[in-house]
């Protein structure tokens, strides 16, 4: 009986080790309409494979400290989101490519996002699909503070906490950390996704891609 126990118990330890040896890390920004774009393509992979797999994300940083406004950037930006729009069915608000006094600085939403990731960590990929939402298509301004309150409530994270840690230089900091990875493995474009399996990194999109392909790409390497 103790034998079978304990061939049991290595069974079990097996499978979890198996279940955490692959990870998907997705590299992107709240602010990247392609990002947007592959949301619900994302969403759908992590339902296929539900605890099968590791996720991390990292915040790549499309445009930090960016001081253009939105209308200098009107034009470029409506030739993007309607790509986007077209290819993915996302529905984009184009109001907010009327104003003068928003910057595109995708610095704040993504600090935001690592702020979400200190104080509950697996609320992190909800928020950063929710801050996406608030962007284009409520198209709130994403460097406020009070921009993120009603996803904060949505998600039950304490808003004075996030508040005090995304006006921080501890969290201005740790941003740059996440923009430096990315850039370290190489990743040029957003989305980026990658599939880390056994020490190796193998990628499965850059740029935007289904489900679909996403999923057959997975199981090729798994």
């Amino acid at each position: 009986m103790r034998i079978l126990l304990l061939l049991l118990l290595v069974n079990i330890q097996f499978n979890l080790m198996s279940q955490s040896e692959a990870k998907l890390i997705y590299v992107g920004d709240p602010m990247c309409s392609w990002c947007y774009g592959i949301a619900p393509e994302l969403s759908k992979v992590m339902d296929h494979y539900d605890e099968q797999l590791d996720y991390e994300l990292v915040l790549g940083g499309l445009r930090p400290y960016n001081t253009q406004m939105m209308i200098e950037l009107k034009e470029f930006l409506t030739h993007h989101w309607e790509d986007v729009n077209k290819r993915s069915g996302q529905s984009f608000n184009y109001g907010i490519l009327d104003s003068q006094e928003i910057s595109y600085d995708t610095e704040p939403p993504s600090r935001a996002t690592i702020v979400v990731r200190k104080l509950s960590a697996e609320k992190e990929i909800p928020f950063f699909k929710k801050a996406q939402v608030a962007f284009y298509q409520e198209n709130k301004n994403m460097h406020l503070v009070e921009s993120y309150q009603s996803i904060l409530e949505e998600l039950n994270i304490d808003y004075k906490q996030f508040k005090e840690l995304f006006e921080s230089q501890e969290m201005k900091d740790a941003i740059k950390l996440d923009f430096q990875k990315s850039q370290e493995m190489g990743v040029r474009g957003f989305p980026t996704l990658i599939l880390e399996h056994e020490g190796q990194m193998h990628l499965l999109a850059n740029g935007y891609s289904t489900s679909e392909k996403i999923i057959q790409r997975i199981n090729k390497i798994l």
